[in-house]
């Protein structure tokens, strides 16, 4: 069979590398992909968010099954449009990815189902937003953009002063686009947080292995909210207990709420949750496989990727009996300098061979081009090293081993990944 990823980062690299391995699988297109992803799929430039131009690559390239991993593209509709067409595809339909796309309506779908999260208020005018804070007077305030925003819509504000220039920020200077028009006012809440990406067909509900993502840009959890510095797994918070009530109070309810509501959801359904004092709770909802969590993950799935995406598209998933290796797996993110604001591209990267890996881990290119064999950054994360082991201790041990030597000029990362 031929298939089309949709996407560009470590995340559809991470997926493709799964798919690889499926005896069913004959062909692997990507677009618009990226220079690592060249070497283990045929890259297409065609943008991630052009649904008719997706379309018409798939009907062309007689595509078998497309594999949809981005939000954008699926919160815009693109799984709709290529089943339209005639094309099965992994990934939730628009009325399912709302999820994700709008922080309000699962905030309100968790309250009405009755799925522990935090308390919290929505916004669309920024002077009530404001006058909210000041009356709750209770900091840290969580302050989120209600629409998608890369991974960094959610601010931390400490004090009133930092509450009153996150509201400035999303709401009126606009800094992720109408993703601001409104934001949801959250409680602060602390524990561990983990992350479970679920297999689902709308019925069933698969976790597959927890993970724990760090997201901020510097060592110590200090810095910017980026979109992940490194990522392992499994989470050695999350234990079979925990797990079991997760299932019952959270995976189960949300599969069922979002079936209840008319938008059944098909594909990976993530949950970023805090295990709290008072037990786990939801901190966010994603459509779709996280990055770089799936890094991690997907190099621990024993059964064969194809054969659960088809049947989570078939409605099938319960018939399926997934295995996962009990190793650890640790992912450290090799960023751009400046990251995740302004930094500068183009740079040759240095310690990868002619297909664009290390030995000892596997590389996930991110952000890179690939011209004239030599490989260039891209992006502001631009590859993710993945290290696999007997526990965590090995794991980080081999992504560290290649951290040092795989570089590029002005190169950031951390140095903490896992450590906590």
């Amino acid at each position: 069979m031929k298939v089309l990823v949709v996407g560009s980062g470590g995340r559809e690299h991470a997926v493709i590398k799964s798919l690889k391995k499926s005896s069913e699988i004959t062909e692997i297109l990507c677009a618009p992909g990226n220079g690592g992803i060249s070497r283990d799929a045929r890259c297409v430039n065609v943008k991630a968010t052009d649904l008719q131009g997706m379309k018409e690559l798939a009907l062309a390239e007689k595509v078998d099954f497309c594999v949809v991993t981005p939000d954008d593209p699926l919160a815009l509709g693109m799984v709709d449009t290529l089943e339209a067409a005639g094309i099965p595809c992994f990934g939730p339909k628009k009325n399912a990815a709302v999820i994700e796309a709008s922080k309000a309506f699962s905030k309100e779908l968790m309250k009405k189902y009755r799925i522990p999260t935090a308390a919290y208020e929505i916004f669309s005018d920024a002077e009530q937003a404001m006058n909210y804070i000041r009356e709750q007077n209770s900091y840290p305030a969580v302050i989120k953009a209600d629409g998608l925003a890369l991974g960094k819509g959610v601010l931390i504000a400490e004090d009133e002063i930092a509450a009153q220039e996150a509201v400035k920020e999303l709401m009126i200077d606009k800094a992720f686009g109408d993703s601001g028009s409104r934001v949801v006012i959250e409680e602060f809440m602390t524990g561990p947080e983990v992350s479970v990406l679920a297999f689902t067909d709308g019925e069933t509900v698969k976790p597959m292995v927890s993970s724990m993502d760090h997201k901020r840009a510097n060592d110590n959890d200090e810095g910017l909210n980026t979109g992940g510095m490194g990522t392992i797994a499994p989470s050695p918070y999350y234990t079979k207990e925990i797990a079991d009530i997760c299932m019952k109070e959270i995976f189960v309810p949300t599969v069922n709420a979002l079936k209840a509501e008319g938008r059944p959801f098909k594909g990976c359904l993530y949950f970023g949750l805090m295990l709290t004092p008072n037990g786990p709770r939801v901190v966010e909802y994603n459509c779709r496989f996280g990055d770089p969590e799936t890094q991690v993950v997907l190099p621990l799935l024993k059964t064969d990727l194809f054969t659960i995406m088809k049947a989570v598209r078939d409605g099938t998933l319960k018939e399926v009996d997934i295995e996962w290796s009990d190793e650890a797996a640790a992912c450290v993110i090799e960023a751009s300098g400046g990251y995740p604001l302004s930094y500068t591209k183009g740079y040759p990267i240095e310690g990868l061979d002619e297909d664009g890996q290390c030995e000892g881990v596997t590389v996930f290119h991110a952000g890179t081009k690939y011209e004239d064999g030599v490989y260039y950054t891209n992006g502001g994360r631009v590859l993710g090293l993945t290290g696999t082991g007997k526990d965590l201790k090995e794991a980080l041990a081999k992504a560290y081993d290649a951290i040092s030597r795989v570089s590029f000029k002005d190169m950031h990362y951390r140095t903490d990944i896992g450590k906590k």
